[in-house]
């Protein structure tokens, strides 16, 4: 295909171009993220947790899993599992670091319980699947090295689970895994 200098300039350009925006997104990877919870004066040893967290979990070495025990808005008793990691890539945390909003699970989180209406879900994430059906109980695993969190035992050889003494909320373990990488 035989190119006049016009359309080689056009072509030439829009290469580079592209280029660019693909440098420019891996810059965009590199660069220091801004943590939700920077800054903030944290008085609750469950945001504490979290805040300790963050990083690790917002860049991938490590998944959360949140188990919440709580009262929801209508006074029913709601308790689920929540993968911090995925939760901190779909909400702004912002709110919750500032106290203006209360982390509940939900239907679409890993699991979720509502003891009034007997309502429950299980959903799998990015990180993890949601494992229901086994003799021992609910199992999590992990989506990218297959290893098995069990809240049962709360810590294994990749894993570890923190009861925490919280003021906002009844009931609060957190399940820490470490990421293998390959």
């Amino acid at each position: 295909m035989i190119l006049s200098r016009e359309e080689f300039e056009e072509r030439k350009a829009a290469a580079e171009a592209a280029k660019a925006e693909q440098s420019s997104v891996f810059y965009n990877r590199s660069r220091p993220m801004t943590l939700a919870s920077a800054g903030k004066e944290l008085n609750d040893n469950f945001l504490k947790a979290l805040a300790e967290r963050e990083e690790a979990n917002r860049s991938g070495k490590m998944t959360s899993v949140i188990f919440i025990r709580d009262y929801n808005t209508l006074g029913q008793e709601v308790s689920g599992y929540i993968d911090y990691a995925h939760r901190l890539k779909t909400q702004d945390f912002e709110p919750y670091f500032c106290g203006k909003k209360r982390l509940m699970p939900g239907p679409s989180d890993l699991c979720y319980y509502n003891w009034k209406t007997q309502t429950s879900t299980s959903n799998s994430s990015p990180n993890f699947e949601v494992i229901y059906d086994d003799p021992n109980g609910l199992l999590f695993k992990s989506k990218r090295d297959k290893t098995m969190l069990d809240p049962r035992s709360g810590s294994s050889r990749d894993s570890s689970g923190t009861l925490l003494q919280s003021d906002l909320y009844v009931h609060v373990v957190l399940y820490d895994r470490s990421v293998r990488t390959f």
